[in-house]
């Protein structure tokens, strides 16, 4: 009987999306979202960088599943975000690379996984993250926005347009 029950479960989550996080064997779970974006797959710790690189901030309307931490076969300790009635924009999907190259994005309508793609770092970031050289004129009083170029995506590492200045770790920390 136990078997039964386990198939038709199985059967019910490949219908839909990954409809529930599961941990035993305590047996949490996290409700399905009707529509919107699921991002999978964020090097463990780091979903709230990812919230702020999309421009979500505590005070949102924005329904929010945030999941930190979870095991993980491919990176040890995964973190899942899950946001209800918006779908990302390509832009959004890329600049999220910055902090997670891993991640893969679901669009869900109707509990069904639509469009299903990977995160793709653009050759060029302008305006969100900021040159970590002090002395650099996009961080003066100048009307210029941080232009930095994608050296290498994975790992990460960027190279401002106007100093040169590399920026391989601590990218969160610079984030506009």
């Amino acid at each position: 009987m136990k078997e039964a029950l386990g198939q038709e479960d199985g059967k019910r989550r490949s219908e839909s999306y990954h409809s529930q996080l599961k941990e035993e064997p305590k047996g949490l779970k996290v409700k399905p979202i009707n529509n919107g974006t699921v991002i999978d797959h964020i090097a463990g710790g780091q979903a709230l960088n990812v919230l702020k690189i999309l421009g979500i901030y505590g005070t949102t309307d924005a329904t929010l599943s945030v999941v930190m931490n979870v095991d993980s076969r491919k990176l040890g300790k995964k973190d899942i975000v899950k946001v209800e009635e918006r779908e990302l924009l390509e832009e959004e999907v890329n600049r999220i690379a910055l902090i997670a190259p891993d991640a893969s994005i679901n669009i869900i309508r109707h509990c069904k996984i639509i469009a299903k793609r990977k995160v793709d770092l653009p050759d060029e970031i302008v305006g969100v993250v900021r040159c970590q050289n002090p002395s650099c004129i996009s961080n003066t009083a100048e009307p210029i926005q941080s232009r930095m170029l994608v050296k290498t995506k994975n790992p990460v590492l960027l190279r401002c347009l106007y100093c040169e200045q590399p920026l391989t770790e601590k990218i969160a920390e610079y984030l506009i």
